[in-house]
């Protein structure tokens, strides 16, 4: 798919060592994420690290692709906001666990194989928007807070942010290089971080943003009056979520597909997503979805099975438990540095070598998905709008493919051979290719090549079958599939065509 994910290899064989260490990574790469990511919604900053641990903690084991990280992710928590502001978090607990219902019933009547409608200009679209939203996300770290105001770090503070993200750069690109013994990712933050501490630095630190300590997820029922009011304010954002989740859910699990040269279970990946979102609800975590950047973190560790979300998990609950003081002096500088690279290989830099042999629909439809993937930071919008343009230009292309051969036979018979799809689209067409003042008395349609896709295409028949009777002239319909036949004796109610028995053809046996 790329060549900067060549490490991404598959390995049938696990290795523990890798998965121990990715996990490690991920964990440090997902509590900086988590906690930005509740704050920016107005969650106390623990929501996002019990998210963080129930979600990669079940999924993980119950999930359909190892390999495969999820936690209190933006996408989900961005729809989460209005309600939180309007309502307040009990009923955020409350939309989670419904969304989580919602997930649960699409994995149970196993309508995530949905997901294959998405075309790959819609795929190239989703995948550089949201590269593009993990870089713009990190530059965030280059500004401080001043009295309520913030602006750009300027001076020394930004000259020490520059260098040590860039000494983070460069130890991921260039270890690798050397060893792929230890994750690239996990040594570029011990490296950095034992330099802070070690010469003092003063720059951004973990504990800048919030504290991560705290204790176990606490089970309690969302605070909400149980009837129809409290289910009309929580079921449009809890669908939303649901909608979101398994969007972005689908999309990565199909990209880590590729790149492991193995297949997942969008199905059992739905109702993991659920079940760990009901339990997100009842334990005080904001909820989420599987998140693509660390997916990708793990999977460059070198991670292929399901130990390293478990490892990953445990690890961020360690941390809430007993590890606070030290993550707390993790520097910002050294995640963010992680984050650019992932943002880097997330990237399908392979689209621009292609662009100029992709049809010009499918270079529009990849532009405006990335476009409203940055702008509007809704995954499922971009990816929806995207299926829609691509269906409707498939729907215009195939409508402009039919076509008829039309010839008389020694009887006086005029036949009509269509080929192309017989839809919505083509109605309009198929019905400009007949004469009917100047056809003789007998006319046969042959659908040999050809078939009725939908209503809108009985009804053409209908209406064509109408036009010939009206100036007392027959026409017949032969060679019609079996589904075609039956979209026409299922609306034998309402239409009136004539369909020829086609022959059956016996062969002499010896």
């Amino acid at each position: 798919m790329r060549e900067s994910l060549n490490l991404f290899r598959f390995k049938q064989k696990i290795n523990y060592k890798n998965e121990v260490l990715a996990g490690l990574t991920v964990a440090m790469t997902m509590i900086p994420e988590s906690l930005s990511f509740a704050i920016l919604a107005g969650f106390p900053p623990l929501a996002g690290l019990y998210a963080a641990f129930i979600m990669g903690l079940v999924t993980s084991i119950l999930g359909g692709r190892p390999g495969l990280i999820s936690g209190g992710a933006g996408a989900t928590v961005v729809v989460l906001i209005a309600l939180m502001q309007s309502h307040g978090i009990e009923y955020v607990f409350a939309a989670v666990a419904l969304a989580g219902v919602f997930q649960i019933i699409v994995g149970i009547f196993r309508l995530g194989k949905f997901i294959r409608l998405v075309p790959q200009p819609v795929m190239y679209g989703f995948v550089n928007g949201l590269a593009v939203i993990i870089f713009m996300a990190q530059l965030e770290q280059f500004r401080h807070v001043n009295n309520g105001m913030t602006s750009w770090l300027t001076g020394t503070p930004l000259w020490i942010m520059a260098g040590l993200v860039a000494l983070t750069v460069a130890i991921v690109v260039v270890l690798p290089r050397f060893t792929k013994a230890f994750p690239p990712s996990l040594a570029a933050i011990i490296v950095v971080s034992l330099i802070v501490s070690g010469f003092g630095i003063s720059t951004k630190v973990v504990g800048d943003i919030a504290s991560v300590s705290g204790g176990f997820p606490p089970f309690h029922v969302p605070v909400v009056p149980m009837n129809l009011a409290t289910l009309g304010v929580i079921l449009p954002y809890a669908a939303i979520m649901a909608g979101v989740g398994l969007t972005e859910g689908l999309l990565t699990l199909n990209l880590v597909d590729e790149i492991t040269g193995t297949k997942g279970n969008g199905n059992r990946e739905s109702v993991a997503q659920g079940t760990a979102n009901i339990l997100n609800g009842f334990l005080s975590g904001m909820g989420g979805c599987p998140m693509i950047a660390q997916t990708l973190v793990n999977l460059s560790a070198g991670a292929r099975a399901r130990l390293s979300g478990i490892i990953a998990a445990f690890t961020i609950l360690a941390i809430i438990l007993f590890g606070a003081p030290l993550i707390d002096r993790l520097p910002m500088a050294a995640l963010t540095g992680v984050m650019i690279m992932v943002a880097v290989g997330t990237f399908e830099w392979a689209s621009f070598r292609i662009i100029n042999k992709m049809p010009a629909q499918d270079i529009f439809v990849g532009i405006v998905v990335a476009a409203i993937t940055i702008y509007l930071h809704n995954l499922a919008l971009a990816v929806l709008i995207g299926v829609i343009i691509s269906a409707l230009v498939f729907a215009w292309e195939s409508a402009r493919r039919i076509r008829a051969r039309k010839y008389v036979d020694e009887n006086g018979i005029k036949y009509y051979e269509i080929y192309g799809p017989l839809f919505f689209g083509s109605v309009t067409a198929f019905t400009e290719k007949f004469d009917v003042g100047q056809d003789p008395e007998t006319v046969i349609v042959d659908f040999k090549d050809s078939r009725v896709a939908d209503m809108s295409g009985i009804d053409a028949l209908h209406k064509l079958t109408e036009r010939y009777r009206q100036v007392g002239k027959q026409l017949h319909l032969r060679h019609l599939s079996e589904d075609c036949r039956r979209l026409l004796q299922n609306a034998a109610s309402v239409i009136d065509v004539n369909v020829m028995e086609d022959p059956h053809y016996t062969v002499a046996a010896d």
